[in-house]
Formats: structure tokens, C-alpha cells, sequence
């Protein structure tokens, strides 16, 4: 016997007799002994089970430096470092209880050994020797680590976010270790080891209960963050070997191009709608050359610019987008990306004198459903209304940033959605119809309250049209089937289901919108001036310092106080109950609605059916105000260059 086995296992040893004495059976009392030496080092698992929250609770931010700094790994160790420190983390904290029990294992097998030296018990042979069923005792002890990987797997805070192939790696190795001791180790220590591993199911149990994950770990943002990382690490997987070339080429041309000056980034094809009115007016009425960098290969851009010749559509993956705007050099940005320079995609290393300008892409994108600091970057925001000025100085005042330009231009999609209605013929119809189109949110509409608020709708003799948010689909596809499927049944297959995002015909004939949060609400109401049903689901506040100010200051929210003037707000459990009066106030009160509507898009909405033409005139002004100022520069030094001579 080795002298660490010995010194470890005298106190170990004389714990086991103790627990001999009491019991006066050998494995029941190493069961006992395996439980006391849970207990008395519970002090360590519960430091060790706060280091592992706090890593969880790190993860969100981990996750973003890995955003921010993509395919910079040196960096994002040295980011990485700088944060553990900062926050006091130890990395090596979670490697204490396997050392622990490595030396408990070395401490058991000495304690076992002396306590049944000079018996005859069948816990002091290996199972080799005694043969019959303890041959089990190996498979025993795998099971036991398989349960307890299966169990950890769920209960742990810091093995449950590891991923699968992860996860089983570590099971794995448990298991294999079990198997090997249960076979190679005295049978009285394979019953330590095999009781350890259920012990500590229970111990996980337990400090779940002392220390709730929920309250140290906050899951929303460790989703968001973990999904847009996964976004990022599989861009390069997603794109095809043509669109590789593709975008290498245009790569190549875009910065073959001298003398840029405008650009416009879009994320997808459905984003050019946002840039439309501006980019329209800019053809028509300047010479300006607008050059359209995508991540789409497939936007509706490639197919305009061969009528247009004066659009140069760029494909860029998102990947190699990357580094094409650290290597920007244009006069002008004009984007809908937020959080410009503060992850991935940053502003210019090369051109320190770009403008960047953000377009809003909602009727009412409201600050406080923006992530704090994600417009920081900006040198200029082009705003939808007074209310949303009044939103950006009161967070430039609360977090001491220095003021960006706000140009009030309104919000083109809203102009594009009101002429469209405007052209419809206005057909009589026999049937009111209503849409509900909740948003994707948690315990949105389908998710609280669906089948009374569209039974309700019934008994006031509506057609129902239920249009369930793209991104809702998109991540919970079985979920949807599951409320379609209940709803159907329910209400006998009377309303119907709209998954078809390519024609909104279905809002513009709508006599009654229902919705939740989305921003749907407003854009139908400001464009059609009809009322809209509001759900009070929770609500999504990513920047709660704004939201706080405002409840301190008792000042009213835009967003709040539109949703009273351009319709009714009802709390999901107030619906059975109350939704169909309210629907009747809305029926009934319809023109009342649309004079107050239509105040709203004089009085609060900037340039309504104009913004595209603001726009583009302040961009216009501002490439002349460079174009200026690069002239003036040209004869003060060809001046200075004739002083000289």
C-alpha cells in the first residue's frame, strides 16, 4: 500500500469504523460512509456550483466577444482573460470535485482494505476472484455513472449548456472509468463508487434548490446570443461553391472601384423595401451612382439593377462582410444593421470619415426594444416622428453619449403600404373580415389566447383570418401545428390559416386587425387608418433603462398611448370576457378611429407619403457638402504648393 493511500485513508478509515460500529454490516455502512463524506464536503460543491453559475452566467457575454471579434482568436483569448478577471471567474474551480474525488477514491481503497483486512468479507475480493453475480458489479457501476451523466446532463447549470457531442464525451469517460473500477477494484469500493454516483444526483438536486440557475443565469440572453454565434459560425457551411466565386468576384470589383460615395448594405432581399423611396428619388432626380452590397445572392437588387444601370448590387456573405467593412471606403453608409462596432461588423479601419446612417425599420421602433448602446456608432439616424427623436436625446442624455444627427425623414414602408391601399378598389363585401397577426414573441397571441379572442370574433359575424408571424413558423414549426391543429378542432374548422408572407392582401382588406407587439399593428393602422384589437401580451423591453426612465418621469410612452388612440388594449386573460365589447366599440367607433389616426399621421409621423424624398435630399446635401469641402482642400494646397515654389 502506498504511503499517500495511507495517509489519506486514517481519517477515512476511521470514519468507516465508525459507520461499521453503528450499522455493524460492512455495505450498508459504506453507503453511510459515502453520504457523510457528501455531506461534510457539501461547503465545496456549493462553491463549485457557484463558480459553474457564474460561467453560465458569463457565457452570454463570452459569446458575444466571440461575435465581436470573429475569427480573431488571439483576441478573443485576451478579451476573454481581461473578463474572467474582471469578474473574478476561475476556470479551474470546476476541476476541484474530480480531484476530490480522485483523492477520496485513493482514501477508500486504503479504508476498506484495513477495515476488513482479517475477514473474510466478500467487499474485500475484486469480482474476478469470487465470480457468480458479482460480475455485475462493473456493469453496476456504469449504469450508476450513466444515470448520473444522464441526470447532470439536466440538472447541472454548466453541463447542461455543453453541447450533445460534448456532454457524451464526458459521460463516456465516466462510464469507461466505472466499468474499470468496478472490475479491477475491491467490491467494497465499487459499492463507494456506485453510491458516490447517486449521491450526487441527489446533491445536484439539492444545491438546484439552494442555488435556483434561474435566478444567477438569464436564459433569454444566453439564447440570443448563443443563436446569432450559430448564425455566425455557419455562414461559411451555408454558402455554395457558385456563390463563393460569386462573392469572391464581386469582392474584387466592389474595391476595384475609385472614388465610392454612396452605399447601401442590405441583410436580405426583403430589406431593399426599407431603402426604396430614398434609392428611387436618388435616380431620379441626381446622377449619383448607388452602389448595394447584399447577403442575399438572391435579392430582388440583381434584377432591378439590370434596368437600372446606375445600381451596382454587390453579393457579400455575411463571413467575408466582415472584413469588406473594416476595408470600407465610402463617403456614405446607409444601413438597418444595429450595434454597428459593437460586434462583428464594424466601422471602417481604412476611411475614418465615413458617414453611417440608420434607417429604422418600423412605424414605430420604438428605444426600448433596442439593445442599450446598439445606435452608439451611428453618425446619423434617419427618425419616423417626434416621438422617437424624444426617445434617442433621453438616452444620450442618461448614458452621457455625444448626440448623433437625427434627420426626420418619416418611414418609407409605411408611404409604400398607404398608396398600395389607396389603390385597391374598395369592393362592398358581404362578410367583415378580421386578421389576427400576432407577433413571435413568448406567450404571444396563438400561445395565450387564440381560441377565445377568435370565437369572440365569430360571434360578432367576422371571417377570421389567422397570419402567424414568418419567424414563428421558422422556429417552432411543431408548436404552430400544435395550436392550428387545437384551434380547428375548437372552433370546427370556422377561421382560416394564412402561411403565405408574399401577398399582404389579406392586412389591406382586413375591416379589424388583432395583434399583440408586432409592429404590424401600427403600419395597418397608420396606412389604412382602421382601428386595430391590441393584446396586452408581456412585453419585450431589451433596453429597461429607457422603460425605467420613462416610469420615473411618468411620461407616457408613444407606443402606449398610440395603441389607446388607434384602437382597444385588452390583457390576454381579459379576453374571453371583455374582447367582444371591445369589439363592438371599434366596429361602431370606426370613423372616430380614423379621424384620430389620421391626426396622428399629420401631427406625430414625419413626412408621411415623403419620406423617401427627405432622405434622399439630406444624402444629396451631404455628398455636396464633401464634394465642397474635398475642393476647398484641393486649392488651399495647390496654393500652399505655389508658396512654396
Amino acid at each position: 500500500m502506498s504511503i499517500l493511500t495511507q495517509v489519506i485513508g486514517i481519517p477515512l478509515t476511521a470514519l468507516l469504523r465508525v459507520c461499521y460500529k453503528l450499522l455493524g454490516s460492512y455495505g450498508p455502512a459504506i453507503i453511510l460512509f459515502t453520504l457523510l463524506t457528501k455531506v461534510i464536503l457539501f461547503p465545496v460543491s456549493l462553491w463549485t456550483n457557484r463558480n459553474s453559475l457564474r460561467m453560465v452566467s458569463l457565457t452570454p457575454e463570452l459569446n458575444r466577444l466571440k461575435i465581436k471579434y470573429y475569427g480573431d482568436k488571439d483576441t478573443i483569448a485576451e478579451e476573454t482573460q481581461a473578463l474572467y478577471k474582471r469578474e473574478g471567474y476561475h476556470p479551474l474551480a470546476s476541476t476541484i470535485p474530480m480531484f476530490i474525488q480522485l483523492a477520496l477514491l485513493v482514501g477508500v481503497i486504503g479504508a476498506v482494505r484495513q477495515l476488513l483486512e482479517g475477514t473474510e468479507s466478500i467487499l474485500s475480493v475484486y469480482p474476478a476472484q469470487v465470480g457468480g453475480i458479482i460480475l455485475l458489479m462493473p456493469f453496476a457501476a456504469g449504469a450508476a455513472a450513466l444515470a448520473l451523466g444522464l441526470a447532470q446532463n439536466h440538472l447541472n447549470p454548466l453541463q447542461r449548456e455543453q453541447s450533445k457531442a460534448s456532454q457524451w464525451l464526458t459521460n463516456g469517460l465516466s462510464i469507461g472509468i466505472s466499468l474499470g473500477l468496478g472490475a479491477f477494484v475491491p467490491v467494497g469500493v465499487g459499492i463507494y463508487w456506485i453510491a458516490s454516483n447517486l449521491f450526487t444526483i441527489v446533491q445536484q438536486l439539492v444545491l438546484n434548490t439552494v442555488m435556483p440557475p434561474k435566478r444567477y443565469i438569464d436564459y433569454t440572453a444566453l439564447m440570443e446570443s448563443r443563436r446569432e454565434l450559430d448564425k455566425l459560425s455557419s455562414l461559411e457551411q451555408k454558402v455554395s461553391k457558385e456563390d463563393r466565386r460569386r462573392e469572391k468576384a464581386d469582392y474584387k470589383r466592389f474595391f476595384s472601384v475609385a472614388n465610392k460615395h454612396l452605399a447601401f448594405y442590405s441583410e436580405a432581399s426583403g430589406f431593399y423595401k426599407y431603402f426604396q423611396d430614398v434609392i428611387e428619388y436618388l435616380l431620379s432626380h441626381s446622377n449619383v451612382i448607388i452602389h448595394y452590397i447584399t447577403s442575399d445572392p438572391t435579392d430582388q437588387v440583381f434584377t432591378l439593377a439590370r434596368t437600372q444601370p446606375r445600381i451596382r448590387p454587390y453579393y457579400i456573405g455575411e463571413k467575408k462582410l466582415i472584413t469588406l467593412f473594416m476595408k470600407l471606403d465610402v463617403d456614405i453608409m446607409v444601413m438597418t444593421v444595429p450595434d454597428l462596432d459593437n460586434f462583428h461588423i464594424k466601422r471602417s479601419y481604412v476611411r475614418k470619415d465615413i458617414e453611417y446612417i440608420y434607417m429604422f425599420h418600423g412605424a414605430l421602433s420604438g428605444m426600448r426594444s433596442s439593445r442599450p448602446g446598439s445606435l452608439d456608432h451611428y453618425d446619423t439616424l434617419f427618425t419616423t416622428g417626434d416621438y422617437l427623436d424624444k426617445e434617442i436625446r433621453k438616452i444620450e442624455q442618461m448614458t452621457n453619449t455625444p448626440p448623433k444627427n437625427l434627420v426626420p425623414c418619416g418611414y418609407g414602408v409605411l408611404d409604400q403600404m398607404a398608396a398600395a391601399y389607396e389603390k385597391m378598389p374598395k369592393e362592398k363585401k358581404s362578410t367583415s373580415r378580421a386578421l389576427i397577426a400576432p407577433s413571435y414573441q413568448v406567450d404571444n397571441i396563438l400561445e395565450s389566447c387564440l381560441i377565445p379572442l377568435a370565437a369572440s370574433l365569430l360571434k360578432n359575424r367576422f371571417a377570421v383570418t389567422i397570419r402567424p408571424h414568418p419567424q414563428y413558423l421558422k422556429r417552432f414549426p411543431k408548436e404552430f401545428d400544435r395550436i392550428k391543429e387545437e384551434c380547428e378542432r375548437a372552433l370546427l374548422g370556422a377561421v382560416q390559416f394564412e402561411t403565405d408572407f408574399s401577398d399582404n392582401t389579406s392586412v389591406y382588406t382586413a375591416d379589424l386587425l388583432v395583434t399583440d407587439w408586432s409592429q404590424i399593428g401600427y403600419e395597418y393602422a397608420l396606412s389604412t387608418k382602421k382601428p386595430v384589437l391590441f393584446i396586452d401580451t408581456p412585453m419585450k423591453i431589451i433596453n429597461p433603462q429607457l422603460a425605467e426612465a420613462e416610469h420615473s418621469s411618468g411620461e407616457e410612452p408613444f407606443d402606449l398611448w398610440f395603441r389607446r388612440t388607434a384602437g382597444v388594449a385588452l390583457r390576454p386573460e381579459n379576453v374571453a370576457e371583455e374582447a367582444e365589447q371591445a369589439i363592438r366599440t371599434l366596429t361602431k367607433g370606426s370613423e372616430q378611429y380614423a379621424r384620430a389616426i389620421e391626426t396622428v399621421r399629420l401631427e406625430r409621423v414625419y413626412h408621411f407619403g415623403e419620406s423617401g424624398k427627405y432622405g434622399a435630399q439630406y444624402i444629396l446635401q451631404a455628398l455636396q457638402a464633401r464634394q465642397k469641402k474635398a475642393e476647398h482642400s484641393e486649392v488651399e494646397q495647390a496654393a500652399g504648393e505655389e508658396v512654396s515654389a
